[in-house]
């Protein structure tokens, strides 16, 4: 059996799976370029999904299984991978950490004012009149509320806020206070002090939310998107921040990316950008290949209820 992978996979994690799998021909690689040839023979591909093309897939003819070591397959050749019946699993649930830690981190950093901190501090400024707020008692309304919207839900309760979700479904979730459908959004933002959007980029996700939601928030609102750019008209929440629809903007993402250093969200001190980074981590890796074991260990006994199996279908 022919593992193979485009991803740069950490030297301490290869050693890992060669001892525990020494029966598997692993080749590792460092990007697509190196793996094409060894592809011709693989039975498995380890990748981060957005160096494959429909001409790679065609050509990796014993190709049974794609692990995408991180959660997003939107940029994959889906049709082409459905054609083959290739099986797909992802990532889904390593970020939940460090994105939920990154969301408090700037919601926190925004409340209490601390670019003010460090400015005063550069200044040399005492100065206690800075203006503060807290998180106790606000509520924090989550679109898209699965694995990472969970863990971001739990923390907020650490600091005794109140929670709702928005989902397809409307399904409940762990730590979510009251679920709405996708239908009913505008009453959960209605109540929010901030909204958190957690979003895959699917066709029923792309620019979902728009002016309409904006206008629907409170002006002291404050929006964090951590899920995908595609799924707000970046435009709309322009004109909402000039219009003063809401407070603040944290985003971790952009309809394009890196963002234009022209683009006026750079100079406007009711945003704060960051370079699509919150779900980095030192544990990224070995929390990726630990669900790759469990599931290579499924695909030698000839199971097939993977972990995070990824409905080509849908799109997650």
């Amino acid at each position: 059996m022919n593992v193979v992978t485009s991803a740069k996979i950490r030297r301490d994690l290869r050693a890992e799976l060669h001892q525990e799998f020494p029966r598997i021909n692993f080749s590792f690689h460092t990007s697509m370029n190196e793996a094409k040839h060894d592809l011709q023979q693989a039975d498995i591909l380890i990748t981060y999904g957005e160096d494959l093309d429909a001409e790679i897939i065609n050509g990796a003819e014993r190709l049974k299984w794609i692990m995408v070591i991180s959660a997003g397959v939107e940029k994959m050749p889906l049709e082409t991978i459905l054609n083959q019946n290739i099986t797909v699993t992802n990532a889904r649930g390593i970020h939940k950490i460090p994105m939920a830690e990154y969301t408090l981190g700037v919601l926190l950093k925004t409340i209490k004012n601390m670019d003010t901190w460090y400015d005063n501090q550069q200044a040399h400024v005492w100065d206690r009149s800075v203006t503060m707020s807290e998180l106790a008692g606000k509520t924090m309304t989550i679109i898209g509320p699965g694995a990472i919207g969970g863990e971001v839900a739990r923390l907020a309760k650490a600091f005794r806020m109140n929670t709702l979700g928005i989902n397809r479904t409307g399904k409940s979730a762990n730590h979510i206070d009251e679920m709405y459908k996708m239908q009913q959004m505008i009453k959960p933002l209605q109540a929010a002090d901030f909204v958190v959007s957690i979003l895959p980029y699917t066709s029923e996700t792309e620019q979902l939310i728009t002016k309409t939601q904006f206008e629907g928030m409170k002006s002291s609102a404050i929006f964090i998107n951590i899920g995908r750019g595609q799924t707000v008209r970046q435009a709309d929440l322009l004109e909402a921040l000039n219009e003063g629809d809401i407070a603040h903007a944290v985003l971790d993402v952009f309809e394009e990316e890196p963002l234009d250093a022209e683009h006026p969200f750079w100079a406007m001190d009711q945003v704060t950008i960051t370079p699509h980074f919150s779900a980095i981590t030192s544990q990224y890796q070995p929390r990726a290949i630990d669900i790759f074991k469990r599931n290579l260990r499924k695909y030698i006994n000839g199971e097939r209820d993977f972990v995070n199996w990824v409905d080509m279908n849908r799109g997650y």
